[in-house]
């Protein structure tokens, strides 16, 4: 049944952890922004299960999609597998999944608030692990903990297929590759990605290196398969196997 479950609390954490909605982004708990989220953001999602499919997802596969947003993916992968647990902190977005899921009467999906560093997986491992552009809201030390928590929740030889913005050029080339993306943008927010939006997403949010970030997945427990970086280096993809 699609719906924010009530027996998954979220795991107790110290004191001393942050609060994943206080990094969630701005944009992501303004009403505006998410009602309009589809309409500026295109998932490949179609390609995205397929490319899961090619690595063995099946009928049978538990999906855990952290950051799962409006759920674009989720929807499209949820015919496609036996159970998908769609993950967020944000409560704006995950009302926009429930509403995609129910009109569409898809009946597998569990809708759980929770992030990287609180969500409690309970039963079998995930066979498979998708997060597209979320794990940019947390600073590096937490990525590196959020990463090693996904490889205790994935079975071995499971895999985690993780999309981001991800900076792969030296520092030298940042002031120029930031400003050429940055220039990319529109006037508006309510059209495509604005310019004042890519800006506020370099100043405030946490995308990192991917001379850092890689060197982190290996870390966790997780060997690096594919790796494809986009020709301005600023967005990556990942096929990443739990030993």
């Amino acid at each position: 049944m699609i719906g924010v479950t009530s027996d998954r609390p979220p795991r107790f954490t110290p004191t001393w952890f942050i609060d994943e909605l206080n990094y969630a982004g701005r944009e992501n708990l303004d009403p505006s922004h998410v009602a309009r989220y589809d309409a500026k953001e295109d998932a490949s999602a179609a390609s995205e299960v397929a490319l899961l499919k090619d690595l063995g997802l099946t009928r049978e596969s538990l999906v855990v999609e952290f950051g799962a947003g409006t759920g674009q993916f989720t929807v499209e992968v949820s015919p496609a597998c036996a159970q998908l647990i769609a993950v967020d902190v944000s409560p704006l977005m995950l009302h926009q999944l429930q509403a995609k899921a129910k009109a569409l009467r898809l009946s597998n999906i569990e809708a759980v608030r929770a992030g990287f560093l609180t969500y409690e997986h309970i039963g079998s491992p995930a066979d498979f692990i998708y997060s597209r552009f979320a794990l940019h809201h947390l600073p590096d030390f937490w990525k590196a903990v959020a990463l090693d928590r996904l490889h205790r929740l994935i079975r071995p030889g499971g895999v985690l297929r993780l999309w981001d913005v991800v900076y792969d050029f030296a520092p030298s080339e940042a002031e120029d590759r930031i400003e050429a993306w940055c220039a990319t943008g529109g006037d508006a927010v309510e059209g495509e990605w604005s310019r004042a939006e890519l800006e506020e997403h370099v100043r405030d949010e946490h995308s990192t290196f991917s001379w850092v970030l890689e060197p982190m997945i290996r870390r966790s427990g997780f060997e690096i398969t594919d790796a494809e970086h986009s020709q301005d280096g600023v967005f990556s993809k990942y096929v990443l196997r739990a030993a």
